[in-house]
């Protein structure tokens, strides 16, 4: 009989999830800046600054900048975003994943420039407030590794940062990683406690303004199998596995990933994603509203 009950608790105990909060979408997507931002290139991961006047994100194919992975950045202008041009911090390898601070005077991103700690590292460059930018800076060792980190992005009260990364002692591919920051030092990063890891990709995480809430990407293997994305809460400091998110964010065709909070906006959602009848990886923008689980 007591045997007969450890079971019973034991499957409770694995097959009861924890339970994700909900996102509730207010408004028609928005394609974000046509022509401008939205091309006929693969454009992903927008992150705005919180005045609304600074727009970034990266292509990994469109032609101008110095290589193949390059951070765009346009300007605006009264209504009109103007013309994209090369962030001034790219270099000839991989400049990828930017992301603003929530007030508006740091940029996080990714680079496999050198002097770093290898592969694709995590770095963060200033900008004063007319829009000019200083000399990037290695966040090092603390989040680093000799493996790949992804998508870093500031928690709302700048005291946790957020990445992913395929370094040894995962649960499989890249997982979500931690670390709280303080007078702009990493704290040694963990994984994200929890289900929310897998055998599959988790990767390209955003916190919601609640702090605590992510949206996340996940795929079983990056290229051969579909992006859809992720929210997962934090109950008793732990996250659930997560529940995938409704349309228009993730659709029956097409990925969808590179989420972020956007700060000029109060509960606005940008993404990238791939849409019947557009030429490649555009970005959009979408209100939304936490509920219960």
């Amino acid at each position: 009989m007591k045997a007969l009950l450890a079971t019973v608790l034991l499957a409770s105990t694995v097959l009861v999830p924890s339970p994700s909060r909900v996102l509730k979408f207010l408004d028609p997507v928005e394609r974000f800046a046509p022509g401008v931002a939205s091309t006929r290139y693969d454009e992903v991961r927008l992150t705005l600054s919180p005045d609304g006047n600074t727009a970034l994100w990266f292509s990994r194919n469109r032609p101008g900048g110095p290589g193949g992975h390059d951070i765009w950045i346009s300007r605006r202008d009264g209504e009109r975003w103007r013309p994209a041009t090369p962030a001034p911090f790219n270099t000839p390898g991989r400049d990828f994943d930017p992301a603003f601070s929530a007030d508006g005077r740091v940029v996080y991103f990714c680079s496999d420039r050198e002097g770093g700690q290898g592969g694709d590292d995590l770095y963060r460059v200033s900008m004063d407030g007319d829009g000019r930018f200083g000399h990037p800076e290695n966040l090092g060792s603390a989040v680093n590794s000799a493996a790949d980190e992804f998508a870093p992005m500031l928690s709302p009260d700048g005291r946790t940062l957020l990445f992913s990364s395929d370094r040894a002692g995962g649960a499989g591919g890249h997982d979500l990683y931690s670390a709280g920051m303080q007078d702009g030092e990493a704290a040694p990063a963990r994984r994200l406690p929890g289900d929310i890891n897998t055998a599959a990709q988790e990767f390209d995480a955003t916190f919601l303004d609640d702090g605590h809430t992510v949206v996340f990407a996940r795929a079983l293997d990056f290229g051969k199998a579909p992006v859809r994305q992720f929210i997962a809460s934090a109950y008793g400091g732990r996250y659930g596995a997560g529940q995938p998110l409704p349309s228009p964010v993730n659709e029956p065709t097409g990925d969808s990933y590179g989420a972020m909070l956007d700060g000029s906006h109060p509960r606005t959602l940008t993404y990238s994603a791939r849409r019947p009848g557009g030429e490649g990886l555009d970005l959009y923008r979408v209100r939304y509203r936490i509920e219960p689980p």
